[in-house]
């Protein structure tokens, strides 16, 4: 299952990075010129400033035209992985900020590795497309959906919400960022945690995307083991990390 999905990842990594697939089975990094590429992630309304990604061996980096000499020199003699490190962040952050953006924090993305049956003694309540609508501006819920004003480009498709009578316990949620890509996010309230619900949710999410045909995908933060490991019960494994530049404010 997981080579399956990787070669899928390497195809949707050629279009958010304008890049050729091949490129993340090279030895050596690669920089490439951004572009508005038809079927990419969009997470900004333009072409990215810069985006990079590596699946543990080399890193491509994808920029504006005005950064390409600054990156031949950044990426030359360092091994891929260890442009992620902090001086190489910092590095690329100081360079980012003459022209007003900033480096974000990486991204570690999980891709589904392997079947898991969801089990939980509890009520799950399915809301499709539209009817995820009342949700919006609900604060509980930051991760599981969504709001439409921040992300017009990236709508939510599926929520599978666990309830404790008319009380919503936890939340799971996908958005569709790519066609046919759609990544998940969970929000469990903190009066009902360590339970397992998470990976009940984000587990039964998972399962009705893979049903559809689609592509179901998680992301953590580096230091967000919980989370991390909601996805691993879930039945994802690691697959690629990720950064962008984005405006400072």
């Amino acid at each position: 299952m997981f080579r399956e999905y990787l070669e899928k990842l390497r195809l949707q990594l050629s279009l958010d990075l304008n890049c050729d697939p091949e490129d993340f089975r090279a030895k050596e990094n690669i920089v490439t010129v951004s572009a508005a590429n038809e079927g990419r992630r969009r997470y900004c309304p333009d072409r990215p400033f810069l985006q990079m990604a590596t699946l543990g061996g080399n890193t491509v980096i994808s920029a504006n035209e005005c950064l390409t000499d600054f990156l031949r020199g950044f990426v030359r003699d360092t091994e891929g992985r260890r442009l992620f490190e902090y001086k190489k962040m910092a590095e690329l952050d100081a360079e980012l900020r003459r022209y007003g953006f900033r480096i974000a924090p990486t991204h570690h993305m999980f891709l589904p590795c392997r079947d898991v049956r969801a089990e939980a003694d509890c009520d799950v309540r399915w809301f499709l497309d539209s009817e995820i609508d009342p949700f919006y501006g609900d604060p509980r819920f930051p991760n599981a959906i969504c709001y439409p004003e921040k992300c017009p480009e990236r709508p939510d498709r599926i929520v599978a919400a666990a309830e404790d009578g008319e009380t919503i316990m936890g939340m799971a949620g996908c958005s569709e960022d790519a066609p046919h890509w759609q990544q998940i996010g969970i929000d469990v309230l903190p009066a009902y945690r360590s339970r397992g619900l998470g990976s009940y949710l984000v587990t039964l999410v998972k399962n009705r995307i893979l049903e559809m045909g689609d592509v179901p995908f998680y992301g953590a933060a580096a230091a967000n083991i919980h989370s991390q490991n909601i996805a691993l019960h879930s039945g994802f494994r690691p697959a690629w990390v990720e950064t962008e530049a984005v405006p400072e404010r």
